[in-house]
């Protein structure tokens, strides 16, 4: 029996299983092996085109956001409206078939912003330019899923499509650690109770992964799912906005009752018209989370005019990789004044977590 057949058959077997108290072990650990047999299947078929599937996008600026939706949704004219670029624009589908950037200046930040194709129902399964655009959303800090006001059923055909390339939208990884070891089987130590799966689940889940020797140690409660997630690997954690574009469209009442339905919050506005483009600019600016710091050259003034730009939890490794990518090769230590620190001027090696504000001294080797 080959992968598709297997596939086929789990999915058989979950179909005819009534959900319950007493089913759950059995369909956790269906899912489990279900995930497995669809990662084989991924990279039987990369094997086969010889080439991974993605868009080459360089990645520029202090941050990557991606637009996500289908067709004719406004993509387009939203980009040409953050960042001036020249995206086509045109009153039919598929106006845009390849990813077209544009860097979004604002607030001492420079946001790199992608339109990518419109995609559809299925695209996650390879249907039009599917995988190739979601793709894209892999790599990206952000993800804003545009919506057109009179569609806004399809932001869950958006979010089932990337979740099915293994983008989790919204989520972090789970709070676990595993270690693996040569023998003694699986011990599991609980910083907080399991509710949400059994302990003999866990351990089954495990062995699917071939994982029969190890020490588990849970750090939070977490699902099947979840733990599917982390042992099969190649997930992406990525923070989202919903927008709604073309709101010059319909009155406040229309857009207030799409709020009460919409699982998300959603940011409406007009592309077109340039309504509500700066408050989007905003909700970009702070869902990204960055943080300023200050160089001083050694033996020299703070540059307090034009800040660094980095993401919160940053270390001084990120600064050394964007000021230049053989910076950590010559990396001595650093010194450091700020709330990151116990006393101004404070040496720190290259793995020091910064905070706003910091002011940053590299030291190089001579």
């Amino acid at each position: 029996m080959g992968i598709p057949e297997k596939i086929q058959a789990i999915k058989d077997e979950m179909a005819k299983t009534q959900i319950n108290k007493a089913t759950e072990h059995h369909i956790g650990l269906l899912k489990a092996k279900l995930a497995k047999l669809k990662r084989e299947q991924e990279e039987v078929k990369s094997r086969g085109t010889g080439s991974s599937v993605g868009f080459d996008v360089k990645r520029t600026g202090d941050a990557t956001v991606v637009f996500i939706g289908l067709p004719s949704v406004g993509k387009s004219t939203l980009l040409n409206r953050l960042t001036g670029a020249k995206s086509a624009v045109g009153a039919f589908q598929f106006t845009t078939t390849t990813v077209v950037p544009g860097m979004m200046e604002y607030r001492g930040a420079k946001i790199q912003v992608l339109d990518l194709p419109g995609i559809i129902k299925g695209a996650s399964t390879g249907k039009g330019l599917g995988k190739r655009v979601l793709a894209v959303a892999k790599s990206a800090d952000l993800v804003l899923i545009i919506l057109d006001v009179f569609q806004p059923y399809h932001e869950e055909v958006i979010r089932t499509e990337l979740g099915n390339i293994g983008i989790r939208l919204d989520q972090r990884p789970p709070n676990i650690v595993i270690e693996k070891t040569g023998d003694g089987g699986l011990s599991v130590s609980q910083q907080v109770p399991l509710t949400k799966m059994s302990v003999n689940l866990l351990k089954d889940i495990l062995r699917v992964y071939g994982i029969n020797n190890g020490r588990v140690l849970i750090r939070e409660d977490i699902d099947s799912e979840q733990l599917t997630d982390y042992v099969s690997g190649n997930k992406f954690y990525v923070e989202s906005l919903t927008i709604m574009n073309k709101i010059d469209l319909v009155n406040q009442g229309f857009l207030n009752e799409l709020q009460e339905k919409s699982r998300s919050k959603i940011i409406p506005i007009s592309a077109d018209s340039d309504i509500n483009v700066t408050a989007l600019k905003d909700a970009v600016y702070e869902k990204l989370d960055f943080i300023r710091i200050y160089m001083r050259p050694k033996g020299g003034e703070t540059d307090y005019k034009e800040p660094l730009i980095i993401r919160r939890n940053s270390t001084v490794l990120d600064v050394c990789n964007k000021l230049h990518r053989d910076l950590k090769k010559d990396f001595r230590y650093s010194l450091v004044w700020g709330k990151s620190v116990k006393f101004g001027g404070q040496r720190v090696g290259i793995s020091h977590t910064l905070e706003d504000e910091d002011v940053l001294t590299i030291v190089k080797n001579k």
